[in-house]
């Protein structure tokens, strides 16, 4: 018999290893020869930990196991209050759209058997046999933009450091993932790390690059470790080194763990960070796919990114670029989080709306309360009211609304938030986090605080503010002071009765 379950860091917060520990204690209390697998999750985290068992019918899943529930699970199976039925039918996980995150939850994440068997490394098989301009081509021709915030068209970004002249180009993935409610760059790491590499693999390929780097926020001590096992385990391999797959192209991955700031996220403070530097905005040009790391060309993907190009290269950009709609093509992981019952991971080809995501999949509040606004696109996205929640997920349609996708993370508030406490924390958390560069920034980000203390007290002007917002939006040198004045905005322009109310008192 097999036994699932995850190992995770989600999951483990929510005590995977007791039930873990549980299942080996009655698999041997009752005789049963039990293999017991830690596979990745599946990102059902509302259902975590969710236990596995290999049947006849296929693997049957038991959702918020503790370990007091495991012994009855032994002797009850089916009729046992916490079983689900197949995994794959869950319709949280049946109706998503999973590319990216196909395998999460299934294979064993440092498993090289398990990634190959379930289609691993045929996007680099085939990318062995093109040149670079024709993985460049595939990549543009997908449609896959970036999914870190930007959405800057990926195939671009890789023509320009393939064009580029120089003894030495480098990729380096951006996994400083900082956003609040977003997780999806973690649980690649941590469950399926081979499809990263591979992608970083082919990026080199396709750029002439030899090196590749890994920036990999502290905080995710789990992803660190098993990122530099699976370096090593693929170098062991063949699948990195001197000759990759016994070609005449060379790879290797360094993991690199980052200094703790959430402005490293921006790509030109990460590669001071990683020179060895404070890190702090550059400016532009030269545009790091000109001169980034070490003054050379570089590649500058994030995860999710990354993690979409061995689809591509293994099924060809139509099959990629067949989902979504629109300049957004393909799938984003979302990140359902906050205020709300069933938060998890849901991968979905753009076009899906903010009412499916809110409803459909994450069943309303936690609270049972009325769901008042989402934030979308981490701490500094904007919040978006329930007015415009059939706004479909695609990023020009978010802009037409004054919003950003980001980075996929939703965040739910019901209808006790105010919105004016939320508008002055996003001037708080620009103020901690700046790098202190430019002056939009550094001093805009205190000076909005300040003016919304004076409109709680009535002694400033909401029109101050706004022209403040303008300042910042207009005059920052990065997006961390520019996207500051989103949720400021968003919060004016669509709930003024939080900020009336508060004048009047």
């Amino acid at each position: 018999m097999k036994i699932y379950v995850p190992g995770d860091s989600g999951a483990l917060a929510l005590g995977a290893d007791r039930v873990a520990a549980a299942v080996e204690i009655e698999a041997t209390r009752k005789g049963i020869r039990a293999d017991l697998v830690r596979n990745g999750s599946r990102g059902l985290y509302w259902l975590e930990p969710m236990m596995e068992m290999e049947t006849e019918e296929g693997r049957v899943a038991y959702g918020s196991v503790s370990p007091r529930d495991v012994a009855p699970i032994f002797d009850l199976g089916k009729s046992h209050p916490r079983f689900l039925g197949r995994a794959e039918e869950i319709p949280y996980l049946k109706n998503q759209q999973r590319l990216t995150f196909s395998r999460s939850g299934i294979t064993v994440p440092l498993s090289i058997e398990d990634y190959i068997a379930n289609e691993g490394f045929s996007g680099l098989v085939n990318a062995l046999k093109m040149t670079g301009a024709a993985i460049v081509s595939a990549v543009t021709e997908s449609g896959l933009r970036g999914r870190g915030g930007a959405a800057f068209p990926t195939g671009i970004k890789w023509k320009t450091v393939l064009e580029a002249e120089s003894d030495l180009k480098y990729v380096v993935c951006n996994a400083d993932e900082g956003d609040s409610g977003t997780f999806s760059d973690r649980m690649v790491m941590e469950n399926d790390p081979f499809m990263l590499m591979e992608g970083m693999i082919i990026a080199g390929l396709a750029t002439g690059a030899s090196y590749g780097y890994i920036y990999v926020r502290s905080e995710y001590p789990h992803a660190c470790s098993t990122l530099l096992e699976a370096a090593e385990i693929l170098e062991k391999a063949g699948y990195l080194g001197e000759s990759v797959l016994d070609s005449d192209k060379s790879f290797h991955i360094e993991v690199r763990r980052a200094a703790g700031s959430y402005v490293c996220g921006e790509e030109t403070a990460m590669l001071e960070s990683m020179e060895g530097r404070r890190g702090i905005v550059r400016a532009k040009p030269p545009l790091p796919a000109i001169s980034g790391l070490f003054g050379k060309p570089t590649v500058i993907n994030n995860v999710i990114s990354f993690s979409a190009v061995p689809f591509i290269l293994a099924n060809g950009a139509e099959a990629y670029r067949n989902y979504g709609t629109g300049r957004s093509r393909g799938t984003l992981p979302i990140q359902l989080a906050g205020n709300v019952k069933h938060g998890g991971l849901i991968e979905r080809a753009f076009g899906v709306t903010l009412n499916e995501l809110i409803y459909e999949y994450g069943g309303g509040t936690a609270s049972g309360r009325p769901v008042r606004a989402v934030q979308v696109g981490g701490p500094l996205g904007a919040y978006i009211p329930e007015s415009l929640f059939d706004t479909q997920l695609d990023y020009e349609a978010f802009i037409k609304i004054g919003g950003t996708l980001g980075h996929g993370g939703i965040v739910v508030f019901d209808d006790s938030v105010d919105m004016m406490e939320q508008a002055r924390y996003a001037m708080e958390f620009c103020a901690i986090e700046s790098c202190g560069k430019c002056t939009p920034c550094r001093i805009g980000s205190v000076r909005g605080m300040e003016v919304i203390d004076g409109i709680a007290s009535g002694s400033q002007q909401i029109g101050l503010l706004r022209d403040l917002c303008d300042t910042m939006l207009n005059g920052s040198l990065c997006a961390m002071g520019g996207m500051t004045p989103y949720p400021v905005l968003s919060a004016l322009n669509h709930f003024p009765e939080d900020f009336a109310e508060r004048r009047k008192k």
